[in-house]
């Protein structure tokens, strides 16, 4: 399996766990894609990682589970975007978290 063929199956899991939310959409960006909502953008996929929108109070969860903020290179990061821990990707959870990812955009 190539790299972009695991990117893209990662990208139809998450959009799947996702399908809950209203008006759900995926767009390139980054070398991945941009998740949105109802037209907002709330979350990034990007090498087999699920990135959300965070704020000051919401980001201690991330901080808590050892998470980091988004990084598409060395140089730039984007300290609005968490990553997911797995076993909340993995969860009932994860709608709960991509509200509050939402709720913050």
């Amino acid at each position: 399996m190539t790299k972009a063929s695991r990117d893209d199956s990662f990208l139809r899991f998450v959009l799947e766990q996702l399908a809950a939310l209203p008006s759900l959409s995926a767009r390139p960006m980054f070398g991945g894609h941009g998740l949105y909502a109802d037209g907002r953008f709330f979350a990034i996929v990007y090498q087999g990682r699920l990135y959300f929108k965070t704020d000051e109070a919401g980001r201690a969860g991330y901080l808590a589970r050892g998470m980091d903020c988004f990084r598409p290179n060395p140089r730039q990061h984007l300290k609005n975007y968490y990553e997911v821990p797995v076993e909340i990707l993995e969860s009932e959870q994860l709608i709960e978290w991509a509200r509050a990812a939402l709720s913050v955009c």
